[in-house]
């Protein structure tokens, strides 16, 4: 048998972090929380500094550099993906310091607001400057309550328009169905064309020669490549900054949370959540389970008994 390298082998940053990201017991949301923490400690540490030779004080030093004015749930999510790739290295042999012993971990307050209220989410859906490709990625996301990385996963062949539904690859691997309505199917046809087969959202532009996607992710029709979480989620912020009171603007997220608790508010049932989500445990949930102020305020209001009734 083979031993594994040491230190004294020279593994440097960039080897170890490339062999961390290759290892396929990694979802597609862990995998890019995990490249945007190791992304900017080969950016700020070097790509050749070799693994062993990293102290605690170098990681803290690039934390507190790129995420110190982020949100307690930014700073708790880097931190808890460079304790992974710590421990991870350790049991290869190639490091003996816990990079993120001196990371502290930050305490989070609850969000109450992180559901969209439904006029909010209407105007979102509605906005007529916002373009063709925008606008269906936000009305399929809201409409499926699908992941947003399972959603923009989709090629043309994978579509079943009659039925309003698709083929995705969820959590776990496991192949099932997202479903949609009207809004989402009018909106459709538009977007594909003529295009027969390739990514559903593509980017605005071609890629640059060295950075060509594999087959899978460039459409055959106009030569551009398949729209990254990164792009879509960037340009859904900037331009939902106007519709948020706190002008920071949405994730995508959001619409997923969102429309599963207006679900929620309307009485559907856990299994049939279950079923339109993707999510595989009840518990999972539960976090949709806490109805806005807005149907709270609606709630009352109805049963309020000096209200005047027409």
């Amino acid at each position: 048998m083979t031993a594994r390298a040491g230190p004294a082998s020279g593994a440097t940053l960039a080897e170890a972090a490339d062999a961390f990201l290759a290892r396929r017991d990694l979802d597609a949301d862990t995998l890019r929380s995990y490249g945007q923490m190791l992304r900017r400690l080969r950016s700020e540490l070097g790509d050749i500094v070799p693994l062993a030779q990293l102290s605690a004080e170098q990681a803290a030093g690039v934390f507190i550099a790129a995420w110190d004015e982020a949100a307690p749930r930014t700073w708790n999510r880097h931190r808890s993906a460079l304790r992974s790739f710590t421990t991870w290295a350790a049991g290869h042999g190639w490091v003996t310091t816990d990079l993120a012993a001196l990371i502290e971990r930050r305490p989070e307050k609850r969000d109450r607001t992180r559901s969209i209220d439904r006029h909010t989410v209407d105007a979102l859906l509605t906005d007529p400057a916002v373009p063709l490709r925008d606008k269906t990625l936000r009305r399929m996301l809201y409409e499926s309550a699908a992941r947003a990385d399972e959603v923009l996963a989709l090629s043309i062949e994978d579509l079943d328009l009659t039925n309003k539904r698709g083929r995705i690859t969820g959590k776990g691997g496991d192949t099932r169905w997202i479903h949609w309505q009207s809004g989402t199917a009018r909106l459709l046809p538009r977007l594909i064309g003529g295009r027969t087969s390739g990514p559903l959202f593509l980017a605005d532009r071609r890629p640059a020669p060295a950075r060509t996607p594999a087959t899978a992710d460039l459409c055959p029709h106009t030569g551009r490549g398949r729209l990254s979480y990164e792009r879509a989620e960037y340009l859904f912020k900037q331009s939902t900054q106007k519709h948020d009171r706190r002008k920071r603007g949405f994730t995508l997220h959001q619409l997923r949370h969102s429309r599963l608790t207006h679900l929620v508010e309307d009485g559907w049932s856990a299994p049939m959540l279950m079923g339109l989500s993707g999510h595989a445990n009840i518990r999972s949930l539960a976090i949709y389970t806490n109805v806005t102020a807005e149907a709270v305020g609606a709630a009352l209001a109805k049963q309020d008994p000096a209200r005047r009734h027409r």
